[in-house]
């Protein structure tokens, strides 16, 4: 990315001294720092929380603590970072002001395109202790109903195949575990910081099954020696746009190719069990370390991350481009509020000392700030593997004790009506999805019976396990909200259910 004699110098560690006045810029040495964690998947919600934090702690408290990236299946990020040294813009976004932050503490960056030896080397290394994640539900080649590995996966079968080149993530981490234990180095910690139920357990159980395809003493070696704790995430990261690059110039006086835009609030909860304790005092940047995650997953994944799924399918059928937008309109916000209040907080156990009605408002409040466009087109991506630990673990408690799933059942079926492809004005939808083909497939010889199309996708088990497709009560929900849907629209459904 070349500077136009018009533009301002690229951000750069030499350029620093000229960064505008107001911009907070990392205090420590960079040339110092050592990599002691690699992070797969450094996109924009890693820049804007995990380096953050870790950002924090290096001035704090300076240690081998440095984060080198690697992206499987993208150089951009590198392209973009490497001209930088590395260094890139974090902005604040709160109502109208910005504020901005210079982060430091990425080391390098790696894509397994073309660095496939240099990533190798980099996770064999004994200095990396710890290897985060964020490679989104759908990077873990696993059955989200099920939470097992999907050994036909084509890149699973490709890594059993190629053991020293694999593609995907959980055939990278057991390919570097098993030359940790082969040279006789101590493991690293796991640490998955995406969206997943027990998060820790699963990617545990994923590289479990993973290695016993290839040999049961490595996955015996991983199950006693390698720690997977569980973590909780939270921090609403928009995609970057055109927009905010001019804006990063606006906040910093150099030009930024890789800023990244975060709301003010931000929770990472964290399981504290790490291989030999090595870990950066994320505390002290405002971390919890706690030995049980699970209450503030399910309250995160089951108020936040479900709320967000629902309007985003309710909200593009009507018409709405942003969350912002649909809580702007008084028949979402009343929605959204009755669905946490009726349907959600019931069933869901609430954290210590912490009251889960307050903890709505404050989502609400969040979702309300104007400067933060976070596109439900964006959310409404890959809904097969985040539907299930979203509204259908709700649903599945819901219909155990006999209480009602009625806007439960309307999210889920604007799901079906938005893979299915066509919105409510006739228009394409670009639906994008790792089961895309199968629900095209699924939904190819339906016809227009509303009850047909609802069968033909609640039928995938992939999606719903075989418990929801026998369950009567919710058939008949999520085909009713279906019917409803195509032949009344999402506004007019969702002011009924407000």
């Amino acid at each position: 990315m070349p500077n136009h004699p018009d533009q301002p110098s690229r951000l750069s560690l030499a350029n620093l001294v000229t960064v505008r006045a107001g911009t907070s810029v990392f205090a420590y040495d960079k040339a110092r720092l050592q990599s002691g964690i690699a992070h797969i998947g450094l996109g924009a919600f890693a820049r804007a929380h995990i380096c953050d934090y870790t950002d924090a702690i290096l001035n704090e408290d300076f240690g081998p603590w440095g984060i080198a990236g690697i992206n499987l299946r993208n150089p951009d990020q590198r392209d973009r970072l490497a001209p930088q040294d590395w260094l890139y813009t974090a902005i604040n976004r709160d109502a109208d002001v910005d504020t901005a932050k210079i982060i430091g503490a990425i080391t390098q960056v790696h894509a397994a395109n073309d660095d496939a030896h240099a990533i190798a080397a980099l996770l064999a290394s004994p200095e990396i202790r710890i290897v985060s994640l964020t490679v989104t539900e759908k990077g873990y080649c696993h059955d989200p109903a099920g939470g097992r590995l999907s050994e036909h996966h084509p890149d699973i079968q490709h890594d059993l195949n190629h053991p020293r080149a694999p593609k995907s993530v959980i055939g990278v981490l057991t390919s570097a575990l098993a030359r940790r234990r082969d040279e006789g180095s101590h493991p690293f910690t796991v640490l998955c910081c995406d969206n997943l139920p027990h998060n820790g357990a699963l990617v545990a159980q994923l590289v479990q099954d993973f290695a016993a395809l290839r040999n049961d003493k490595l996955a015996r070696w991983i199950e006693t020696n390698v720690a997977f704790p569980s973590t909780m995430v939270d921090r609403i990261v928009p995609a970057t746009t055109p927009r905010d690059l001019v804006d990063a110039v606006d906040a910093i006086g150099l030009t930024d190719a890789a800023p990244v835009i975060h709301e003010p609030f931000k929770q990472w909860v964290i399981e504290d069990r790490f291989v030999d304790g090595k870990r950066p005092a994320w505390q002290r940047a405002g971390a919890t370390l706690v030995a049980d995650v699970a209450p503030f997953e399910a309250m995160k994944l089951r108020l936040l991350n479900a709320s967000h799924s629902a309007l985003a399918y309710l909200g593009y059928l009507g018409g709405h481009e942003t969350i912002g937008d649909c809580v702007s309109d008084p028949t979402y916000r009343a929605y959204v509020e009755a669905l946490w209040r009726e349907e959600i907080i019931p069933v869901t156990p609430a954290p210590p000392a912490t009251d889960l009605h307050a903890y709505a408002r404050q989502l609400l409040a969040r979702y309300d700030n104007p400067s933060i466009r976070h596109r439900v087109w964006q959310i409404a991506m890959d809904g097969s593997q985040k539907l299930p630990q979203r509204l259908l673990a709700t649903t599945r408690l819901c219909l155990a004790r006999n209480l009602p799933i009625v806007r439960l059942a309307y999210a889920i079926a604007a799901w079906m009506i938005y893979v299915g492809g066509v919105d409510e004005r006739g228009q394409l939808i670009d639906v994008r999805d790792p089961l895309a083909d199968t629900f095209r497939r699924a939904l190819a010889n339906t016809g227009p019976s509303s009850d047909a199309r609802v069968a033909a996708l609640i039928g995938i088990d992939a999606v719903f396990g075989p418990d929801l497709g026998a369950n009567a009560v919710f058939r008949a929900a999520v085909a009713e909200a279906y019917d409803r849907l195509r032949r009344h629209g999402a506004r007019q459904c969702v002011a009924t259910l407000a």
